[in-house]
């Protein structure tokens, strides 16, 4: 076995991040353009306002999916049309859609393993209400003995609470766990620091923020490169 592979062998359960770490590379489902191409503003202007300016659509104060999108939009182009924003947020639900229901079969059966041998399985999540629209018909949901997300607990990741709701449903400590994620919104050293073992998924965001994963890399006890090397072949 790999430190990895280890890790999770010996976790009385394991707690993974959605996005980008349970999801497929988007390059094998999504035919769409990205948000921000279909709002006509720049991809890092955009994801400034995903990232860092969106607590309320992160927590769940807002969740109506047109004032969501609407509202971000306009703080960095006032005069973006309705039907321009229409557009977009009907783009941006069918992109979370095929997110959610084209998960890669070789991580539905990692799921399934962890499962049968008597992990206990978490998911936390940073996530607003039309993001996770389609979650009742993702593969996923019938895996996890907790699903925490951020719009619905309203608390947000790298916040210790939306870990401590997860570690509570499980009824386990963070030592006895291990936490998996990309790294996005600073989950692996906030995880690191509860005491999780952590395990950064490289490969899905390698597409997609190729230079945010040696930063990220650090945070973590191990990488792997795909979520479903976490069990041996």
């Amino acid at each position: 076995m790999t430190p990895a592979q280890q890790s999770v062998h010996s976790a009385k359960g394991v707690v993974f991040d959605l996005f980008h770490t349970l999801t497929a590379r988007e390059s094998t489902w999504s035919e769409h353009p990205m948000t921000h191409a279909m709002l006509g503003v720049p991809r890092a202007v955009w994801e400034e306002q995903l990232f860092e300016a969106s607590r309320v659509r992160l927590t769940g104060q807002e969740r109506d999916p047109r004032k969501i999108i609407a509202s971000m939009a306009r703080a960095i182009k006032p005069d973006i049309s309705d039907e321009v924003i229409h557009a977009a947020v009907a783009n941006r639900l069918d992109r979370f859609t095929k997110a959610l229901v084209h998960i890669p079969a070789a991580n539905l059966a990692m799921l399934a393993k962890l499962r049968q041998r008597g992990t206990k399985l978490g998911l936390v999540s940073n996530a607003d209400a039309g993001e996770i629209q389609a979650w009742d018909h993702s593969p996923l949901r019938a895996h996890f003995h907790s699903t925490v997300f951020s719009c619905d607990v309203g608390h947000l990741k790298p916040e210790p609470k939306i870990f401590h709701h997860c570690l509570a449903e499980l009824k386990l400590q963070a030592a006895d766990c291990v936490f998996v994620g990309d790294g996005g919104s600073g989950e692996l050293t906030a995880a690191r620091q509860l005491g999780f073992t952590t395990i950064m998924v490289a490969g899905v965001i390698r597409e997609l923020w190729p230079e945010k994963i040696p930063g990220r890399a650090r945070e973590a006890h191990f990488m792997v490169e795909e979520v479903s090397e976490l069990l041996p072949e």
